[in-house]
């Protein structure tokens, strides 16, 4: 399905869907405050800002989602103070939820990225983890993300889907698709509700995902949206190929199964194997291969 033509229906359905999704987003994705949920978060950072990235006095998250990237570099003590800032007031309570539980303090803001209500140089890093490309105005973004920096200031963001990578992820995608029926059969998962007859009710947000993500970059997008802006020393990298096929082959699996019906050691398993695989495209690709090979693509500039 095509995405809406227009900024304002592009946000009203970022906001939409993610509202809906805020509530089993973390369970979905794995995501984790604890020590390796730290581990991964700082991991990243590291490898564009240095094996000890910060510390960083003040903080801007753009679509912080549920907080995994700040209440981790929180954790991490890479950041003093957080601010955290999605178009979904959803995304948000969540957020909100599991800063109460890990004991952080958070500033949470609703806004749009490309009219943020902060003051110039306010923060000593702007960052953001797969949002870019949910965005529809990404010069204005990027001129904000810029205008709210301090001079010095670090932008990071990671997690941006590559063009390339994207159509290259598309191949285990179709083959677990066709091993699902089999692969249901071997775990004993039932399909999954809309794949037995039970359709999700009209209307649901929950059918706006296809929706929601309107760009896939090559390194020289992120490049240019960030000279155009003003930043220096921008770099671009690329991450996860290994692990993005093992990832994308076991997501499409699961999503064909009840996700009650999923047995946990199948979940260790895709767990340990993806993060195994990290560590070796970590240690044997990044850094080797063009940056448009990964599925996730890395940016990193500094504010003059």
């Amino acid at each position: 399905m095509a995405a809406p033509a227009t900024t304002p229906e592009i946000l009203d359905v970022n906001r939409r869907y993610h509202d809906v999704a805020a509530a089993e987003y973390d369970a979905k994705w794995g995501i984790s405050f604890g020590a390796q949920g730290r581990q991964q978060v700082v991991g990243k950072l590291a490898k564009l800002l240095g094996p000890r990235p910060g510390p960083f006095a003040r903080s801007l998250e753009i679509g912080a989602g549920t907080g995994y990237f700040s209440l981790n570099l929180l954790g991490a003590g890479v950041v003093g103070e957080a601010v955290c800032s999605d178009v979904s007031p959803g995304m948000l309570a969540a957020l909100e939820a599991n800063a109460a539980r890990v004991g952080r303090e958070v500033e949470a803001v609703a806004c749009d990225a490309a009219a943020l209500p902060f003051e110039d140089d306010s923060f000593d890093l702007v960052l953001g983890h797969a949002v870019l490309h949910h965005l529809p105005a990404l010069e204005r973004s990027f001129a904000e993300f810029h205008r709210v920096l301090r001079p010095g200031g670090t932008l990071f963001f990671a997690g941006e889907p590559s063009r390339q990578g994207d159509r290259i992820a598309a191949v285990p995608k179709r083959v677990a698709w066709r091993l699902s029926p089999a692969w249901r059969r071997a775990v004993g998962a039932a399909p999954a509700p809309h794949l037995n007859g039970s359709a999700p009710p009209p209307g649901d947000a929950h059918l706006l995902e296809a929706q929601v993500d309107v760009h896939a970059f090559v390194p020289e997008d992120l490049e240019r949206h960030a000279n155009a802006a003003g930043f220096e020393e921008v770099r671009v990298g690329g991450e996860e190929l290994l692990a993005n096929w093992f990832g994308w082959f076991n997501r499409t699996l699961e999503a064909s199964a009840d996700p009650g019906g999923i047995p946990m050691p199948w979940i260790h398993y895709a767990h340990r194997g993806y993060l195994l695989l990290q560590r070796v495209d970590r240690r044997l690709l990044e850094g080797r291969l063009p940056p448009r090979l990964f599925y996730n693509l890395m940016l990193a500039a500094t504010k003059p």
